[in-house]
């Protein structure tokens, strides 16, 4: 599992970088040309694409933190900079969709003249790119289970809607003499921009939470350590994400009267060969028999009288 994780952790590095380059690459030019044609769109879309390299060139940070190794300091390692990242990269959606709204709402008050052939050509270039960069992504990266690459992905997503509306906005300039066009098509790509970001910032946080993965049934995990002869119960169960992809369960598992040492172990390896099925890696498992004092919940909050389980007390 160590080895496929370590290979897509690569191919998602090396897919990131690329895509930042091109990306940085057309920001620039697309900037220009908004500025030379005075169009909002393209400025706008330009502001997305510098907001795009920035979270492609964080995302590509992530994963070289993320090659640290584990210390006594850090004994995870620096994997959560990934979902750090992601929580950047989902923040800068959200105030480049208000950055936005704001200069769409001026541009309604004071329209001003654009010039919608330049902005076309621009935009439509803008859009290739856009498509060009997607097409890399969704080959070479994560783009459904690691957060941080899936982060990165929506923001060329949300700004290749934002190319396409700035194509629609320069047909209807060029055709009908429709400048207000130009602000209206920038509000719909904020409000998809806004959307992104906001999901994105959520998961993110979740995952930070220590929130159950969402790749991840508990029910289904619950189930699964109960049907297997020798156990009981189960309780103190918790299950929660290090970074994408790599999910992490500890718990109390309360074994029949009379198991043996060997039997324990038996027990423990085929606990761990199904929670790997259920794409559950790294696995923390207390034994215990009924005699043990427990509490009977499956999920036992923290208590704040001793900061333990109240199976501690005499």
């Amino acid at each position: 599992m160590g080895s496929g994780h370590n290979h897509s952790h690569g191919k998602n590095k090396r897919t990131l970088k690329i895509a930042f380059a091109i990306t940085a690459a057309y920001m620039i030019i697309e900037f220009i040309g908004g500025y030379l044609t005075n169009s909002l769109a393209l400025i706008a879309d330009a502001g997305h694409m510098l907001s795009d390299s920035v979270s492609l060139g964080v995302g590509v940070l992530a994963f070289t933190l993320g090659e640290k190794a584990a210390n006594r300091f850090k004994t995870y390692g620096y994997k959560r900079f990934e979902i750090l990242a992601a929580v950047f990269n989902g923040v800068t959606l959200v105030l480049v969709a208000v950055y936005i709204f704001y200069e769409a709402y001026h541009r309604f008050a004071d329209p001003v003249e654009v010039k919608s052939l330049g902005m076309l050509t621009i935009a439509v270039i803008g859009l290739l790119v856009n498509l060009l960069v997607a097409w890399i992504m969704m080959r070479g990266g994560d783009t459904k289970e690691n957060l941080n690459v899936r982060a990165a992905f929506l923001h060329v997503l949300s700004d290749l809607l934002g190319s396409v509306g700035a194509i629609i906005a320069a047909l209807l300039i060029f055709f009908f003499g429709w400048n207000f066009a130009d602000p209206l098509m920038s509000v719909v790509v904020a409000v998809l921009v806004l959307t992104s970001g906001w999901r994105v910032t959520k998961e993110a946080i979740h995952v930070l939470m220590e929130g159950t993965p969402r790749n991840v049934d508990l029910d289904e995990v619950v189930g699964a350590i109960k049907n297997i002869n020798g156990v009981v119960d189960i309780h103190d169960l918790h299950v929660w994400s290090i970074t994408s992809g790599q999910n992490s369960l500890s718990g109390h598992v309360v074994i029949e009267e009379g198991t043996t040492f060997e039997e324990c172990q038996q027990l423990l390896r085929r606990i761990e060969a199904i929670l790997a099925d259920l794409k559950i890696g790294h696995v923390t498992i207390q034994m215990e028999n009924k005699e043990h004092p427990h509490d009977n919940n499956l999920i036992s909050p923290m208590h704040e009288e001793d900061g333990g389980h109240e199976h501690h007390k005499q």
